[in-house]
This record gives C-alpha cells, structure tokens and sequence, in this order.
C-alpha cells in the first residue's frame, strides 16, 4: 500500500528544509526525503558571510542551526532514496527503493547533480542500467553485475547484490577504505563508456573493459530529467518560472537545481516560494 501525503520534498538542504518549514507552519501533510547531516555541502563551507543573520558563521554551525529549527518544530528527515517519479495525473508516485509512496504535489531540491553521465548511461536506462540495485537485484539472479559508487554508505547494496548474482564487479569512486565482501571483485579504474546492442553488454573503463549484464551506478542524486519523465530541462537545471512552477502540473522545483547562483540565502528563498505554490496547488486540487 502506498502512503500518500499533500506534498513529497525530495532534498533537505536550505531549500528542501524552507519549503518543509512552511508546508508544516500552512498544516500540510508532507514528508522531507534527504540526509540527517542536512547538507554535505554546506557541512564542507569553510565561512558563509552572505547568509543573512548568520554572518561570520561555519557551514557547520549554520548546519546546527537548521537542525535545531526542525527540532523546534518537529520535522523529521526521511533518509531513504527516490529513485523515480511519475506524474500520474492527480498526484504523483514516488518508487523509493522497496517502497511507493504517493504526493499530490513534489518539490524538486536536490541541489546540482554531483556526476556527470557516462556515455551510453542514458541509452541503456532500464535496459541494464540503474539507480537502484536492491529494488532490481531479482532481475539479476545468477547474473553478472557491475556497480559504480561515489559514497561508502553503498557498500550495504553491494553486499546484498553479491548473494544475488553470480559475479560482482565493484568500482568505488570514494578515497575512504573499501570494506565489501571477500566474493566481490574491487576495480580501480574510471568508467568511460557503457556499451551494448538492445541491451547492456559491457563497462569500458580506462584500462580495459568488463563483460556484464548490469550495471548500477549509485549516485548522491540522479539528474532531475532521469528522476522525473517528462520534466523540461535547460541543459544541467530544471526550467522553472517565477513561483518555482515546472512544465508538469503539481511539480515545483527550488535551489541549485534550477540555476545559478549556486547561494544558501537564495536556495532557502526559492524554497519558501516553492513551498507556498504547492501549498496554493494542493489547496486547489482539495476544492476540484
């Protein structure tokens, strides 16, 4: 059974946390998908002095800030991993590793797509390339498998997958050590392209190539026009208009994600306009 909530927000940096701010303050059913730590990037900022209010101040101390504000408020972060989105007419469904889940209205805040697409990665979508190995690993019983990772939290899924398949091609693109099981084969190499004839047949890496039948590559976040089918895209971002409003009904979008300039201040802002066109969106939807 699906779990159906007013509006789903899909990131919990400054913009996903403005938006869950005023979706709880208007009383909206929502749920925040994203990571308890907030934001990696702005744990990394050395000094933020353009934040209003919070001159002088670390990315980490503006980090604790935010987290004590949802305390106070009471909003939790959901740390699982939207795989995919689709608009179904009246509202949208959200596959989120094993489960689904329901939103009349979605606010995209993923910040910038922190990997580039291989060659090929587009082509063989759903044809031997995922985003989510354990949702597809009956696929791949007995099979051969290749997986490319940027996190070490990951190493869980590469477990799992290697008492699925036959064989486990695992390419870490993290510098901390790798800690999987004795029967998974470790690569150190760069994917360079992913090659085949209807389906996928093989990873060509830097110094060679691998012979697979699936290939996972399992990024912080996959680029919107993957995630949602159907969102118009200017190249890297997600066009939207001045209420944060994308070209599918019900989908609004706030933060690096839509553009330049990448700024905390200006992310947080987009963020609450987002948050208030949902708000408008699903208040209309209730009315029909």
């Amino acid at each position: 059974m699906s779990l159906r909530y007013d509006i789903a927000i899909i990131g919990s940096g400054p913009a996903g946390l403005s938006a869950a701010l005023n979706a709880k303050i208007r009383n909206k059913k929502f749920i925040v998908f994203g990571n308890k730590d907030i934001s990696n990037k702005l744990m990394k900022a050395e000094k933020v002095s353009n934040y209003l209010g919070f001159y002088g101040k670390s990315g980490a101390e503006i980090r604790d800030e935010f987290a004590n504000h949802l305390e106070v408020m009471d909003i939790s972060i959901t740390e699982e991993k939207v795989n995919n989105i689709y608009s179904m007419g009246e509202y949208f469904a959200l596959a989120v590793n094993e489960k689904m889940y329901e939103a009349t209205s979605i606010i995209l805040a993923t910040g910038v797509n922190s990997g580039k697409a291989f060659k090929g990665e587009e082509k063989f979508l759903g044809r031997g390339v995922g985003y989510c190995a354990t949702c597809d690993a009956p696929l791949y019983k007995n099979k051969v498998v290749t997986i490319i990772a940027y996190h070490k939290k990951e190493e869980d899924e590469v477990n799992f997958i290697a008492t699925v398949a036959s064989k486990v091609y695992y390419l870490p693109m993290y510098k901390e050590k790798v800690e999987v099981d004795s029967v998974v084969e470790i690569i150190y190499d760069i994917p360079v392209e992913i090659v085949g004839d209807e389906k996928v047949s093989k990873l060509v890496v830097k110094n060679g190539e691998l012979i697979t039948d699936g290939i996972f590559i399992l990024r912080d976040s996959i680029s919107p026009g993957q995630l949602v089918p159907g969102l118009k895209m200017d190249e890297n971002h997600v066009q939207v208009d001045r209420r944060m409003k994308t070209n599918l009904d019900g989908c609004f979008a706030a933060g690096d994600i839509v553009g330049v300039p990448y700024q905390y201040i200006k992310s947080a802002g987009e963020g609450n306009i987002a948050a208030l066109s949902a708000i408008a969106y699903v208040d209309a939807q209730k009315r029909r």
